[in-house]
């Protein structure tokens, strides 16, 4: 039978939960960033995700489960169609890769998901589901956090998948909602790929233009930069530090040094100036070597499960937060 349209749903709609690094545009929810996600629940049988393409020059990677087991789609075409046997369902929709290369951050982009509400089946109604309760947590990192070249050496992102990442594996051990931002080659003071300014800049926005609001401060944000600075200082990482600090003044703040021990000492150095009591430094220097990683640099699937069992580890330690799983 052909599909039969409905009712039309706005991103914006309650019944749709965004996670991660949303901007809001008229009509739109727009994100850059690979694990960023978007859930609903509907009964019926069929519905459409709408995506705007406009202009994109690559097309983001998604994973797309309806109940079971998620499945790949390359959003080329404005419309996902979804069909499942008549009953209530479940649909989560995360973002396994926001290609690197292309431009991400000032619009038009080449690259991001730009989500444009649903369209139900005259027979599907959506329904109102829960609100995500668990903690909070903020990621902000380089293409590991990203989960670059995780599946593979492929530098695009048929290698990459956000979903494999020690910061997607970390949040869900904790029942946490999760921001995960992760730009490939960026430092503290070094730009990232496409187009994306360097982490002192690019902290606190979306996007070019799209400032990061949270209705709610987070419980933990965990940094993870450095690797690709070729030099930094104490400074330099401090100021970077205090930028967090003044957007979140009561919250957890956790420097992860780069796993490779680059800066290390820098970067401990920094955080020990600053005397923040909610601030601390987890030197995670040794918890994989090259050869839990596809390239030497970026870790495997495997290489970010080691990190991330380490991180929940250390995480259990220094605050009040149990895993779930």
């Amino acid at each position: 039978m052909p599909f039969e349209p409905g009712e039309v749903v706005a991103p914006s709609d309650p019944r749709i939960v965004l996670e991660g690094q949303w901007g809001h545009q008229p009509g739109v929810a727009i994100t850059v960033n690979s694990g960023s996600r978007i859930s609903f629940s509907y009964a019926g049988e069929r519905l459409q995700l709408l995506f705007d393409t406009d202009g994109l020059t690559v097309a983001p990677h998604l994973w797309i489960t309806v109940d079971g087991e998620p499945e790949l789609h390359v959003v080329e075409a404005p419309v996902i169609e979804l069909s499942a046997p008549d009953g209530r369902h479940q649909v989560e929709v995360v973002v396994k890769d926001v290609n690197e290369h292309a431009n991400r951050w000032n619009p038009p982009f080449g690259c991001a998901v730009v989500f444009a509400g649903l369209v139900l089946d005259v027979n599907a109604r959506l329904r109102l589901g829960g609100r995500p309760s668990g903690p909070r947590f903020e990621f902000y990192g380089d293409s590991i956090t990203q989960g670059v070249r995780s599946l593979s050496v492929h530098p695009e992102s048929e290698g990459a998948d956000g979903t494999t990442s020690y910061a997607y594996l970390t949040a869900r051990a904790f029942g946490a909602t999760s921001y995960q931002v992760g730009f490939g080659s960026q430092g503290i003071s070094k730009p990232g790929n496409g187009e994306v300014p360097a982490g002192v800049d690019s902290f606190g926005w979306n996007f070019a233009g799209s400032p990061a609001e949270r209705v709610e401060s987070s419980d933990v944000v965990v940094i993870n930069l450095g690797v690709n600075d070729p030099t930094l200082d104490v400074e330099e990482y401090a100021d970077y530090v205090r930028r967090v600090r003044a957007a979140y003044p009561d919250t957890t703040i956790v420097s992860l040094t780069p796993f490779n021990g680059k800066h290390a000492d820098t970067i401990q150095a920094a955080v020990k100036s600053l005397d923040d009591p909610k601030l601390s430094c987890i030197d995670s220097t040794g918890w994989i070597t090259e050869d839990d990683c596809t390239d030497q640099v970026h870790p495997s699937v495997a290489g970010h499960a080691k990190i991330a069992a380490h991180l929940v580890d250390a995480l259990e330690e220094q605050t009040s937060l149990r895993r779930i799983t």
